[in-house]
């Protein structure tokens, strides 16, 4: 397995990393979280070796083949097909790795027609999926993969989760997406204060323990604090008595000897809202019988008809290219309908959030000035406030446009859709390049608008959290669902999983049907009989974690008042109770998901089983 010992890292004269160390066990996937700007991408190039590090050893074991999702352009091959087929692993069964690799292809919304192309005639999006394809394809011991649903639409992020859930290699994942991060990961690892923190289980496990951790921290560091003040307090009053100066000497030597705990910096994070204004009618918005087509002949859009009420939350989905984007820009008026027509209400305020918009912003413009003359009725005080609020505080709102980074791109506009007073948001793809703490205030922030909002995304945490309407780009058709994202799938679900699961299989002759069935009760029963043992350990563990996580709660709650109550004793008595308990939590943890992956695997072994019986 990788292991990582001692890493330090300083880039552009800000430190990333501080004698960090983590090792990979077998079979881990880990999520990894952290702040845009603090090393995630970073510490993929060191292992990769494609960036030095300071300090410290990465331990690599012979023959471990690392493999990523690479955003470097470079094709060989005359067909997309023979250039995904270029990563496949050794093997004397071509045919059969083939046909794995157009599995891979067409889960990532690559079509058959596509597969003869020339790679360069894909667009960039659909090369970054052949990319992915090949990499995937590749079956290395160690996957890493920085943001890979970016350029995915939602029903192969849908694919791909299912895909990596079923890995077994080693694998880390970086993903704005935490919905997806905690389905695909069995441990998650933050960078966090330049060092990185790492335990079994989801996103929310984690910063709950780093929460608790630097709570119990600024706590002691209080107490500590106020029992240094009245130490220094003593020492000053009685430094000139000489029957004193015994104690006097005994406090300045432990004084000297305790050091001092240094007060942990502020993380900024995004907390803002929009600035909704008032609507008093029914419909913002009504679409009639809408049509639209880039070319003559051609309707993108055909006959579609609904109308926008003021506290509507509408999510538009469906897979790249057939036209969501191009709906959002028609209610925005950035595009004129061929047919039918869009009715705003004489009331209606838009604030537009649009995939090209990032390339609109002026990059010889300062934050500052973009935000300014984007809105001129707003004073600089105003336009600062706004940049302060999406983290552009200070000199930080003197920086250009063109030295910015995608995700401040990002923060940019949505900081003038915040100087924007509007009663509708029109959002597309509002979540790429937002780390993930950026998108949970984002989906907060729209909760709490006053008005309503219809988003374009592929983000399965934003839909389920949000939207009660939905626009569905699928099946050659366009649809309005009424009801949430869950009830969507639930009661229709998705052209392409419905053909899927619904697949006919091949009968079997009459004469072997008994025999069958015959053989397929002895594998049912060898399955149970397997599994039984290690359901009972997971029940006992799940229940053991339980009881440490409601005792660790309790600890906690103790630490607080003792702390208060300035009880030096029993916080050193409690601390050690509480982080011996963490201890054994987290080792259960890891024994639990060493029992969940052999679980998998047996379950896997004898589906294949029972398949090879149909």
């Amino acid at each position: 397995m990788l292991k990582v010992n001692g890493l330090t890292k300083t880039f552009g004269g800000q430190e990333l990393f501080d004698d960090v160390s983590f090792a990979f066990s077998r079979g881990e996937r880990v999520g990894l979280v952290g702040k845009n700007g603090h090393g995630k991408t970073t510490l993929f190039k060191i292992i990769l070796g494609q960036e030095p590090y300071d300090e410290g050893d990465i331990s690599v074991p012979k023959h471990y083949r690392i493999g990523h999702l690479s955003q470097h352009i470079r094709f060989t091959e005359d067909t997309v097909l023979k250039e995904a087929c270029l990563s496949l692993p050794g093997s004397e069964d071509g045919i059969d790795m083939s046909y794995k690799v157009e599995a891979i292809l067409m889960g990532l919304g690559v079509s058959q027609e596509q597969f003869e192309l020339h790679p360069s005639s894909l667009s960039g999006g659909y090369q970054i999926r052949l990319n992915l394809a090949k990499v995937l394809a590749s079956e290395p011991d160690l996957l890493l993969l920085d943001e890979p649903t970016n350029y995915l639409d939602i029903i192969s992020v849908r694919w791909l989760k299912g895909f990596l859930r079923n890995w077994k290699g080693e694998m880390m994942i970086i993903t704005h997406d935490r919905d997806f991060m905690d389905s695909v990961s069995t441990h998650t690892m933050a960078i966090h204060r330049r060092k990185v923190r790492k335990v079994a289980g989801s996103t929310e496990k984690l910063y709950m323990q780093i929460l608790q951790d630097e709570e119990v921290y600024e706590l002691t560091r209080q107490n500590e604090e106020k029992k240094r003040k009245e130490t220094e307090k003593f020492i000053n009053r009685f430094r000139a008595s000489a029957t004193k100066a015994s104690a006097v000497q005994s406090r300045v030597k432990a004084l000297a000897k305790a050091g001092t705990r240094e007060k942990l910096d502020d993380i900024r994070s995004l907390d803002f809202e929009f600035n909704s204004c008032q609507f008093n009618g029914k419909w913002l918005m009504e679409v009639d019988n809408l049509s639209f087509g880039y070319v003559p002949g051609q309707l993108l859009i055909d006959g579609v008809t609904f109308a926008v009420g003021k506290k509507d939350r509408i999510g538009i989905i469906g897979k790249n290219g057939k036209g969501k984007t191009t709906l959002l820009s028609l209610m925005a008026g950035e595009n004129t309908p061929v047919g039918g027509c869009i009715k705003p209400h004489s009331a209606l305020r838009l604030a537009y959030f649009g995939q090209t918009n990032i390339e609109r912003l002026n990059k010889s413009h300062t934050v500052e000035k973009e935000l300014m003359e984007a809105h001129p009725d707003y004073s600089r005080g105003a336009a600062r406030r706004a940049a302060g609020v999406m983290m552009f505080d200070g000199d930080n709102a003197l920086k250009k446009i063109e030295v910015l980074s995608g995700g401040e791109k990002s923060r940019v506009l949505l900081a003038k859709l915040l100087l924007q007073p509007a009663n509708m948001l029109l959002l597309d793809e509002p979540t790429n390049h937002l780390d993930m703490d950026s998108v949970d205030s984002l989906i907060e922030a729209i909760d709490c608008f006053d008005g309503a909002v219809a988003v374009v995304t592929h983000s399965e945490l934003m839909l389920k959290a949000l939207v009660n309407r939905l626009i569905i780009f699928d099946g050659g058709k366009i649809t309005l669902f009424e009801g949430t994202y869950d009830e969507f799938l639930e009661k229709i679900g998705w052209d392409s999983e419905r053909s899927e699961s619904a697949q006919i299989k091949p009968k079997q002759k009459s004469g072997n049907r008994k025999e069958s069935r015959k053989l397929r009760a002895e594998v049912v029963a060898q399955k149970s009989a397997a599994l039984k043992p290690i359901q009972k350990k997971i029940s006992e563990s799940e229940e053991a974690i339980m009881r440490m996580e409601a005792e660790i709660e309790r600890l906690g709650r103790e630490l607080l008042a003792a702390t208060e109550a300035d009880d030096a004793q029993t916080i050193a008595a409690i601390s050690k109770v509480y982080h011996g308990t963490k201890e054994r939590s987290d080792s259960i943890f890891d024994e639990l998901e060493n029992l969940t992956g052999e679980q998998e695997r047996i379950a896997v072994e004898y589906e294949a089983r029972l398949r090879e019986l149909d």
